[in-house]
């Protein structure tokens, strides 16, 4: 079923949506860029150069040197974001406005001072409605074929870059993942929804959001502090990203939507440890950070619902992908105070037990629990919540299938979990005719 977004059908009118948002980026920035006084002079020192400075299409740029702003909403243009370019050149937002209706500035506020534009005769026309709602022709639609589970462990991927993966210490954890790296060989997905906590990369103590979404085209490889690892950038999606923003957000889950930012360990080295050593990721990434870092942070159950509704934005999707969920982070292990090194074998694999068997039931587990038996850090097992509410079995409509699993103790300062399912959803029967 496709997205509703019929907001689109009211006359006169451009909504900033997440397909706007991705086509008006750069033009966007650029308006933000004129919020100090040393760049807006040097924009109208000379326009054309400072436009050429920025990576926008020739549309966007001829639309502001012709100052229509009908133009510069049409590719991708935001009104506030296009206030500042107004204020730049000198122009009030009553003949910014006015501009767009065709008034001079004086003729749009003697409407606004005769109670403004009547929304008699400005909305949808009742035939374009309902040509809009008629049945579509039947698409195909994306598909989640599986899911990952695994840690994050940073010193993994330092062992990786720095070739110690067959010293004695490292090799037992890498021989767990060959099975996996053949798996993935042979189940390429064409996009990875990877759910992981930035580790104080990205997002630092000014911003502390709970639900990243990246909807970006291409990703950097973060400094960590040691310089970035040796791998490659990562590109998105921004497509289905956009779409899944929709789909998410229209279901009520509040999420921070990032064009641009820096991905660390969380992300990188489950993506080393399933693909191995390649000079490019085989697909495309959509990073989903989550907090785990700060509380309050998301418990198991809204994570468990939030993969529901992952799975059924992404199988709105009409293009016929094949869409693998990876959740990251954990096992055990506390990295501060006097219980640093805390280690919980039993706990853990109880944990693997009941994700397979009873995700909703584990979904119930509360805060305490992880911190008390897996560790202050042990609460990034949350993070699995999502991947495993994506997959059909949980509301009946399929089944999994357990195609590996591996625990290791230790990496580092942690145990080490992995799990893979695939996905089964059963066909649709047809419906029967009476």
């Amino acid at each position: 079923m496709a997205l509703d977004k019929t907001y689109k059908l009211v006359p006169g009118t451009t909504i900033f949506d997440s397909e706007q948002s991705a086509k008006g980026y750069h033009l966007n920035q650029f308006c933000m860029s004129l919020m100090t006084a040393e760049n807006r002079a040097a924009y109208l020192a000379d326009e054309r150069a400072y436009l050429d400075a920025w990576p926008l299409r020739e549309e966007q740029k001829r639309a502001l040197l012709d100052r229509d702003l009908n133009a510069a909403m049409r590719e991708g243009g935001n009104i506030y974001f296009l206030a500042k370019w107004g204020a730049t050149l000198g122009f009030s937002f009553q003949q910014m406005a006015g501009s767009m209706t065709g008034m001079t500035e004086e003729e749009y506020r003697a409407m606004m001072v005769g109670g403004g534009r009547s929304v008699e005769g400005n909305r949808i026309d009742h035939a374009v409605l309902e040509a809009a709602h008629a049945p579509a022709a039947a698409a195909e639609h994306a598909a989640i074929t599986g899911a990952v589970f695994t840690s994050h462990v940073p010193a993994i991927g330092a062992a990786l870059d720095h070739g110690k993966t067959e010293e004695p210490y490292w090799r037992p954890v890498f021989e767990g993942y060959e099975y996996a790296k053949a798996w993935e060989r042979e189940n390429v997905p064409d996009v990875v929804l990877l759910v992981y906590n930035d580790h104080a990369s990205a997002f630092d103590q000014s911003l502390v959001p709970t639900f990243v979404l990246g909807t970006g085209a291409s990703y950097p490889v973060a400094d960590e502090g040691y310089g970035p690892r040796p791998v490659p950038d990562v590109e998105g999606d921004p497509d289905l990203a956009a779409h899944i923003a929709h789909s998410l957000i229209r279901d009520d889950f509040d999420l921070t939507l990032a064009h641009e930012m820096a991905v660390d360990h969380g992300l990188t080295v489950p993506l080393s440890l399933m693909f191995g050593d390649v000079e490019k990721w085989p697909c495309r990434i959509i990073p989903f950070h989550v907090n785990v870092v700060q509380y309050p942070v998301p418990s198991g159950a809204r994570c468990f619902a939030l993969g529901r509704a992952l799975r059924k934005a992404i199988e709105s999707y009409e293009r016929p992908l094949k869409v693998q969920v990876w959740g990251t982070g954990g096992m055990s292990h506390q990295l501060q105070g006097p219980r640093a090194g805390l280690i919980n074998r039993a706990w853990d694999n109880a944990f693997l037990d009941r994700l397979v068997e009873d995700p909703a039931g584990l979904a119930r587990v509360p805060h305490l629990e992880y911190v008390e038996e897996a560790g202050s850090e042990g609460i990034e097992l949350v993070m699995w919540l999502i991947a495993r509410g994506a997959l059909s079995d949980v509301d009946g409509s399929g089944e999994v299938e357990v195609k590996h699993r591996f625990y290791h103790v230790p990496a580092s300062n942690t145990a080490v979990g992995h799990l893979i399912l695939e996905n089964r959803p059963r066909a649709e029967e047809p419906a029967v005719e009476e």
